[in-house]
């Protein structure tokens, strides 16, 4: 069914969509046929990017409405999922089986195949971005047929696919690697202060299975630490109290809202599909009014970033509602923000001023620059194709992929048209 045109937005509400109108198809026939008889379309997600990378002046569609699936296969340690389906969702039933993920995004309301197409990630040293766990994928080619993609296809293709930006094709399912159920409990630690920050990095972003430290790059440091911690595994062993921080006394949020929202902390054990996110599913996420942007750096530049970004403050002061600092280990997906370096991701969430987050995030870019960044890619970036090129190494030949893919540009998009040149 499409839907005829009217005013819709991101979930941030600072992008308006142009798109001519709204497919939700209920089928993966239906995708197919869709598919085959649009001149041009662009797959929507669950409108969690910043950015126009979902936008079109012709047709969206989304797979919201495709039928649940969640196909769990114990023998290979898999788990079959409909691409329309929201992490929250995925999580409870996998939870419900006994098996888990081995990492979430820390919004868990964002749709499977938008954050497998985004390389969005959520943090550990260990744990490589979510799309890793991408085993295999279904996606409407541009003909409108059926490809299945995995480690058997010739030429890197799971890779090229693992991060595809919506440029290959529909995707319509994912198989995602799955492990046992596991428990997790987070703690939270207040205004670590810089000093201990720079000088004890590594030891305290590896110290859980996933560390997020929050700042406002003011005197206050580090002003919260969260740290996850499996109760399978060792316990933390840095001792932040010591090193200046001091435990909350009751739950925190990481920007300005009412701290009901946040998952569980206080050291509570809790099933890994209920801890790892930092927001609860039934809970509108994060601020909402807002816009993000994010790079990701080697991890050895980590602490030189933070330091060259620090004079930024009064740039942020008036317009930062929280910036967090995590780790992601490397990926092999060829445009993966994190691909094929140990990484740290330096995020910011600004208040939603158009013109103001663009003069930041132009300031922060040029202090970035000389740590050969990466920009997350469904947050905001002013950075141009052809640095782009240079911090992706295989950007040109994904390019030279979906051309063969796609030659008629079925799938292409203003932003793809300008980072794909």
């Amino acid at each position: 069914m499409i839907a005829a045109e009217r005013t819709r937005t991101n979930w941030a509400g600072n992008v308006t969509y142009r798109a001519s109108g709204l497919a939700r198809p209920t089928s993966v026939d239906e995708v197919q046929r869709l598919v085959a008889s649009t001149p041009r379309l662009t797959a929507l997600g669950s409108r969690h990017s910043f950015n126009t990378i979902a936008d079109t002046d012709a047709l969206q569609v989304s797979l919201a409405d495709l039928p649940p699936v969640l196909d769990v296969d114990a023998d290979r340690r898999v788990v079959r999922v409909a691409a329309g389906m929201v992490h929250s969702q995925v999580a409870a039933g996998l939870e419900a089986r006994g098996w888990a993920l081995a990492n979430l995004a820390s919004l868990p309301h964002i749709s499977t195949a938008g954050a497998v197409a985004t390389g969005t990630h959520g943090s550990g040293v260990r744990n490589a971005s979510l799309a890793q766990a991408v085993v295999g994928l279904e996606v409407v080619r541009a003909d409108g047929s059926v490809a299945w993609v995995d480690a058997s296809s010739p030429d890197g293709a799971l890779d090229a696919h693992r991060v595809a930006l919506g440029a290959l094709g529909v995707v319509t399912a994912v198989e995602l690697a799955i492990e046992p159920t596991f428990e997790v409990a987070t703690t939270v630690h207040l205004d670590l202060p810089w000093d201990a920050v720079l000088e004890h990095f590594d030891a305290v972003v590896s110290d859980a299975y996933s560390v997020s430290l929050f700042t406002s790059f003011d005197d206050r440091g580090a002003r919260q630490v969260w740290v996850k911690h499996r109760t399978d595994e060792p316990a933390p062993s840095v001792d932040l109290v010591a090193l200046g921080a001091r435990p909350a006394t009751g739950p925190v949020h990481p920007g300005e809202n009412d701290p009901a929202g946040v998952t569980e902390q206080g050291g509570v054990p809790g099933p890994w599909s209920e801890r790892l996110p930092h927001f609860r599913s039934s809970f509108t996420p994060s601020t909402g009014a807002e816009i993000q942007a994010e790079y990701l750096v080697p991890a050895g530049s980590a602490v030189a970033a933070l330091q060259a970004l620090r004079p930024l403050e009064p740039v942020f002061a008036p317009l930062l509602i929280a910036a967090e600092v995590r780790t992601v280990a490397p990926d092999t997906a060829w445009l993966a923000p994190s691909s094929g370096r140990q990484s740290v991701g330096l995020h910011f969430t600004f208040r939603r001023d158009t013109e103001a987050v663009a003069a930041a995030v132009e300031r922060i870019e040029q202090v970035l620059a000389p740590f050969d960044a990466r920009p997350h890619w469904g947050k905001v970036s002013g950075m141009g194709a052809e640095r782009l090129h240079e911090v992706y190494p295989r950007l040109g030949s994904f390019a030279a992929l979906a051309r063969d893919l796609d030659p008629a540009g079925r799938f292409r998009n203003l932003f793809l048209a300008r980072v794909l040149s």
